[in-house]
């Protein structure tokens, strides 16, 4: 797949020290190539505020590693082959290729309308069936695989004491998304399904397995494993392997998991999960119908820059509430701000963007950084002068993404 156009980064002229982030698991490694992964969507409701907040919260983290002077390597998949996507189709009637590509479009352009920096590596299930099925056959030289009917199935038994969760709370919800524990015949509850047998109206391949499509999980290990740059084999194929806290159990574990039987590399020093976002007090979610759409939002005359500036605000390990009213106050400060960039005389800036790094630095504290910013532009409209406005206008557009 073709990614959304790139973004242009203005140079940092500008110190930027090691980033500091809340992982859920894992240890920071620091080189001079940033190899990140972030999950991508499942093409049948996109873009929420939940995905936008996501991918937003790991563009500010490849934005701050490329001003550190890193290389960065990006990979993300499109999941076009999955039950969700399928289920979706049929109950709008709609074939599941035209539904996934009409939201993968979709998805495109609010991340370009968004300034995402798009991915390296960009790719879809459908793409890459063939590294799905080269990567069961070495699982199976592993004698990591079974049978079970028409489906082939990751013996996880190995795995189990490295679980992150109770045993209890990891069956409970393998089985609310997508897991099948109650299954007669598997070896352990938790084994995932690594190539499935295909209903009439889904697509199959042809495998040495028999006819069929690939499992949830193995997609995200293949396709990092493809796309990862590694120099020995002592070091992760990934800096960060990306996501919303949902995915910790059962997508992320079984990732890493699989990918590290196939591979024989440690899969990720550090995973790095975003808080849910909740809207009128509930979760937003699929199920309970209240999802706010990024397409919706800006359809409504809503600045693209606001919208961005109102999600990256929000703090984000932690889980959130979005109401309008974050737009509005971001609409207020953002205009604040465009009215002090527009001065000819400005405030000094340099102390000021050396604090919004700082701020950045220490778990991507944003609403640190605007706070700096915003008394940066109260100073300039009370007339103080001595910056430069094109320094912290190129500082806000690359560090931040705030095109104002």
């Amino acid at each position: 797949m073709k990614p959304w156009p790139n973004v242009y980064l203005p140079p940092a002229s500008f110190k930027f020290p090691e980033l500091s982030i809340n992982s859920t698991w894992g240890r920071r490694i620091d080189r001079d190539k940033f190899n990140i992964y972030v999950c991508g969507i499942t093409p049948y409701d996109a873009t929420h505020l939940g995905h936008a907040r996501t991918y937003l919260t790991f563009d500010l983290i490849n934005r701050y590693q490329v001003l550190r002077g890193r290389s960065l390597n990006f990979i993300e998949n499109v999941t076009d082959v999955d039950d969700p996507l399928f289920e979706r189709a049929r109950r709008d009637g709609i074939f599941w290729k035209d539904l996934s590509d009409s939201q993968v479009r979709l998805f495109e352009s609010d991340m370009t309308s968004l300034r995402v920096l798009p991915p390296k590596t960009y790719l879809s299930v459908s793409e890459t069936v063939n590294l799905v099925i080269d990567g069961i056959k070495k699982l199976d030289d592993k004698k990591m695989i079974y049978k079970l009917d028409q489906d082939l199935y990751f013996d996880i038994g190995s795995h189990l004491k490295s679980l992150p969760i109770s045993m209890d709370d990891a069956i409970q919800i393998f089985q609310e998304r997508g897991g099948d524990p109650n299954r007669p015949g598997k070896r352990n509850s938790l084994d995932p399904v690594l190539w499935r047998e295909s209903k009439s109206d889904e697509p199959s391949w042809e495998s040495p397995f028999g006819l069929g499509r690939p499992g949830w999980h193995i997609e995200c290990s293949v396709i990092a494993i493809f796309g990862a740059t590694v120099t020995g084999k002592s070091e992760p194929l990934l800096d960060i392997q990306g996501g919303g806290t949902d995915l910790i159990f059962p997508h992320h574990f079984m990732t890493k998991v699989i990918a590290e039987e196939i591979s024989n590399l440690t899969f990720a020093a550090e995973y790095v999960h975003t808080g849910m976002l909740g809207y009128d007090g509930e979760k937003m979610s699929k199920s309970k119908g209240n999802l706010v759409f990024v397409n919706e939002i800006l359809k409504s005359d809503v600045d693209p820059m606001v919208l961005r500036y109102a999600l990256i605000k929000l703090h984000y390990s932690e889980d959130s509430m979005w109401d309008n009213a974050l737009l509005d106050s971001a609409a207020l400060e953002i205009t604040k701000i465009r009215s002090a960039l527009s001065r000819s005389e400005v405030a000094p800036t340099s102390n000021i963007i050396q604090n919004m790094v700082i701020a950045l630095s220490k778990n991507l504290d944003v609403d640190l950084a605007l706070r700096h910013l915003l008394n940066w532009s109260e100073e300039t409209l009370q007339g103080k002068s001595g910056g430069n406005v094109g320094t912290i206008s190129r500082f806000i557009d690359s560090a931040l993404g705030l095109a104002l």
